[in-house]
């Protein structure tokens, strides 16, 4: 795996005004989704984890009934958030809006 440069503050205060949901805890992206039922919260986890897998970086998830918590960060930028994060979440993003 190639390292990947972490994003400045700034860009990363970009991402988070345009992306509302979102926030940075504990240094990496989180957001927590609510399904409308527990198995379109499962629906959505496996299709994050289809666009996960095609990206080679894998977000931590967390189930709990009808929410879905996922957390980005790139371990070899340093464990720093990256494009590659803000990218992925913007897609998880599209993805449930979709559902």
């Amino acid at each position: 795996m190639t390292k990947r440069a972490p994003l400045s503050e700034a860009e990363v205060q970009q991402f988070l005004a345009a992306h509302k949901e979102w926030s940075v805890e504990q240094g990496a992206l989180v957001r927590t989704y609510e399904a409308p039922h527990f198995l379109r919260g499962i629906t959505f986890v496996e299709q994050i984890a289809k666009v996960a897998e095609a990206a080679d970086h894998h977000p931590d998830i967390d189930i709990r009934w009808r929410k879905v918590t996922l957390r980005f960060i790139t371990h070899d930028a340093g464990d720093k958030i990256t494009a590659l994060d803000t990218r992925l979440a913007g897609e998880c993003d599209l993805v449930f809006a979709a559902l």
